[in-house]
């Protein structure tokens, strides 16, 4: 595994776990009725949550994770320490190939993710774990 590049104190995870599995109950999800709840820790110590919204043509619809960096992004957030992602079913879920490129955007391989079950168990893995070889921002030609 490759090295968390900035490890979570206990009390920091504490809290971005109970984030992330309160994000759930904010969910837009009647045609699936698979929440998802995320949760981003922020460098500076911000907490930032979204959930999956879902639309009926199931494309449309946009995972928790995306919501979570939109947010934070647009709310002026650049670096990021973590993130947890919480469902309802054992074990949990990790994020989806398209929520994994994006959070590339924005992370590196080290950066943690938090995948916690219905029980509030997690597993941890890295970027360059959930995503190897990945194409970030880096990869472009430089001008």
């Amino acid at each position: 595994m490759p090295p968390v590049s900035n490890p979570v104190s206990a009390a920091e995870l504490t809290t971005l776990s109970t984030k992330a599995i309160s994000a759930k109950e904010t969910a837009y999800c009647p045609y699936s009725k698979f929440r998802v709840g995320a949760c981003i820790l922020t460098n500076q110590g911000e907490y930032i949550s979204g959930a999956n919204v879902e639309n009926v043509s199931y494309p449309v619809g946009t995972c928790a994770e995306r919501v979570a960096f939109g947010t934070a992004i647009v709310a002026g957030h650049k670096d990021f320490k973590a993130i947890a992602v919480a469902t309802d079913i054992r074990p949990g879920a990790s994020p989806c190939g398209m929520c994994r490129q994006f959070m590339r955007e924005f992370t590196t391989p080290s950066f943690p993710v938090y995948m916690y079950d219905a029980d509030g168990n997690y597993t941890v893995k890295t970027m360059g774990e959930l995503l190897p070889d990945s194409f970030g921002p880096a990869d472009l030609p430089k001008e």
